[in-house]
């Protein structure tokens, strides 16, 4: 019977379980964005998943909104990633990058030469951004001209290549969180007139145009996807979330993904409060292999896996503080609590400092 233990491929990325580590940003890059050897650690501590996601990584210097986030569009970011990926690998572990670009998630502060954010449409998210030298309000980014378009479709091609240079199994396009892909897909934040905006099949066009081309460089057995349809994270939603994901769900099988990344539910809010939508529709339309991730135990993972509900399932906190987490499962062993305080800061605080079950 197949449960959280069994093998998995995800297109050409063999995992040895279907316990996925979900992409968690941790604000700990050195100088110059470059993940660090204490990142080696982290990652290599972590790796009897079947499979790591990192930390959203940058593809170009515009795609960056928060400190200390590494990465992947310098040599030396590549050059620092490889130390990653080499330690998971001599781990026995795979792993893949989250490719991230923020839109008008940013601020002048963290953009080359204090430009503008870029966005579908000059729309000035709520909130505030955080910088290097605190806290300050979000901007009105400019919106994207259309001519920029496959410049920034390039970006992402370039980013994946740089991925395998780097060593990665495979990534992942970050197109949920309320960041640029997601803002081009969600009624709220695109409202653009020209042939990325208006309809759904519009708004989906950067997605699918990005996707296309990574897989043209690096191969669709490699390439996964992530998507929120009803997160309203960074202050994005979306008048028909149900048609919009369905219709983008149904276009990604022309691609043959390795996998399709889906963050249920609405944030940190609790269960039973969570935006209303039909995920097994969303399991139903697509014939690709399914990640389920947010809000899973060992017994609801367990159950979504043996039913046929997903392939696989991606967990963060829980992976978070207990690098261990596969064996810790297999013995039905008690769980270590996040230090929320040191999600973001702390350096080997709240980072490499969990501790294993005793041998």
């Amino acid at each position: 019977m197949t449960d959280l233990f069994s093998p998995l491929n995800l297109g050409e990325i063999a995992l040895s379980n279907r316990i996925v580590m979900s992409s968690l940003t941790r604000n700990r890059a050195g100088a110059g964005n470059v993940p660090t050897e204490l990142a080696a650690e982290y990652y290599r501590q972590r790796a009897s998943a079947g499979l790591i996601l990192t930390e959203a990584s940058p593809i170009s210097p515009e795609g960056h909104g928060y400190p200390r986030t590494p990465g992947i569009h310098t040599p030396e970011q590549i050059a620092g990633w490889k130390k990653v990926t080499d330690a998971v690998h001599a781990a026995g572990g795979k792993i893949a990058i989250q490719l991230w670009h923020v839109g008008r998630i940013s601020h002048p502060d963290l953009q080359p030469g204090g430009s503008l954010p870029v966005a579908p449409s000059a729309l000035k998210p709520h909130g505030q951004a955080i910088t290097y030298t605190g806290m300050k309000d979000y901007v009105t980014p400019r919106a994207l001209e259309i001519s920029e378009m496959p410049v920034l479709v390039s970006k992402y091609a370039r980013a994946a290549e740089n991925a395998m240079a780097a060593g990665f199994d495979g990534v992942e396009i970050h197109a949920g969180n309320g960041y640029l892909l997601d803002q081009f897909l969600r009624s709220s934040t695109n409202k653009r007139t020209d042939a990325y905006g208006g309809s759904r099949e519009n708004r989906a066009r950067l997605l699918l145009e990005v996707l296309e081309a990574v897989c043209s460089k690096i191969g669709h057995g490699k390439v996964g996807v992530r998507l929120s349809p009803v997160t309203p994270f960074n202050d994005i939603s979306d008048d028909n979330p149900q048609d919009t994901f369905e219709y983008v769900v149904g276009e990604l099988n022309r691609f043959d993904l390795a996998f399709l990344d889906l963050l249920q539910g609405t944030g940190g809010a609790a269960k039973e409060d969570w935006i209303p939508f039909d995920y097994e529709r969303l399991r139903s339309i697509y014939r690709g292999k399914l990640i389920r991730n947010n809000d899973y135990d060992f017994e609801t993972a367990t159950r979504a896996v043996e039913t046929g509900g997903a392939d696989a399932i991606a967990f963060g906190r829980l992976l978070l503080a207990n690098p261990d987490l596969v064996e810790r499962f297999r013995r039905g062993a008690s769980l270590n609590a996040p230090d929320y305080e040191k999600l973001y800061v702390g350096e080997e605080k709240g980072y490499t400092d969990y501790p294993f079950l005793a041998s």
